[in-house]
């Protein structure tokens, strides 16, 4: 007859491989920290504690280890690393972190594979991998999901004046907002929302600014060539939906609205009327209509 495992001395065990587990947040590789024998010692363990005869089944107090482990990771290093971190800091931190936080896991995952076999399914809650993203989303997103955001509008708006385009971070903190939004795409959407009003804002207020400081034809040529590189930097980070949004947004910021002034101005300039429209086909997509090329 086999030996039955209690519940202290099974999880006595099992914690030796939790702690070890728990050193892949700062950095250390699980080759490093476990043999293939390791895994198979501590998923054994697991077993055998699930497919015990009840009493002494403790798939449930299993699964709760699994979970206060995760918890337990978070507050301890991962919200400690983060919570003194503002802007580009913030976010090479923050990927840095999660990263090592899907491989630990992982690893963890090896341990605790039984329980997504029998017990996850029978009992119809959260898996493994969904009860890593959802502790993931409640103690850091949730908390700090304000500060990423701005801190990555923060790198957009700088790239705008002209300083070094961290296009790489950018494309990876849209992939986190992906990995973490879950089906519902909540985080990258509204990051979205925000991302397209800060740009309505910025590029209206430099609307403002090139039609005080330029001749019609000349601030056309400009709108056209923000147009190109906003798209070209924006299609390295956002979804081509996204991109098409904040295209459209510009176009109105800085086309629509301005479409009174913008003829006014042209029409005191008495400029050539061909060469004005020819500049304006140029800015794809963003005639002002055959109505304003009659008036002008």
């Amino acid at each position: 007859m086999r030996q039955i495992i209690m519940l202290d001395e099974g999880m006595r065990i099992l914690e030796e491989g939790i702690v070890k587990a728990k050193t892949i947040l700062i950095g250390h590789p699980p080759k490093t920290l476990f043999s293939g024998e390791d895994y198979m010692k501590f998923y054994n363990w697991v077993y055998t504690m699930c497919s015990q005869r009840p009493p002494y089944a403790y798939s449930g107090e299993l699964y709760d280890r699994y979970r206060t482990t995760l918890e337990e990771s978070i507050v301890s290093v991962v919200l400690p690393s983060l919570n003194d971190k503002r802007n580009a800091c913030l976010l090479v931190e923050l990927l840095q972190m999660w990263e090592n936080y899907k491989v630990m896991t992982k690893c963890l995952s090896r341990f605790f594979l039984y329980l997504d076999q029998y017990f996850v399914r029978r009992r119809n809650i959260p898996s493994l991998g969904d009860l890593a993203i959802l502790s993931f989303r409640d103690l850091v997103c949730n908390k700090l999901y304000g500060n990423i955001r701005d801190a990555a509008i923060s790198l957009i708006n700088e790239e705008r004046n002209g300083k070094l385009f961290q296009q790489d971070l950018l494309k990876q903190v849209m992939t986190f907002f992906l990995e973490t939004g879950g089906e519902k795409r909540d985080y990258y959407e509204a990051f979205e929302q925000i991302m397209l009003e800060d740009a309505a804002s910025y590029y209206s207020q430099l609307a403002s600014k090139l039609l005080c400081c330029n001749s019609s034809t000349d601030y056309i040529q400009k709108v056209a060539w923000l147009l190109e590189q906003e798209r070209k930097s924006a299609s390295q980070y956002l979804q081509q939906g996204s991109l098409e949004k904040l295209l459209e947004t510009l176009k109105w910021k800085l086309m629509g609205e301005t479409e009174p002034l913008l003829i006014e101005k042209h029409t005191d300039e008495s400029c050539d009327a061909a060469k004005f429209q020819d500049l304006l086909s140029k800015c794809a997509g963003m005639s002002l209509g055959e109505e304003s090329y009659v008036s002008l």
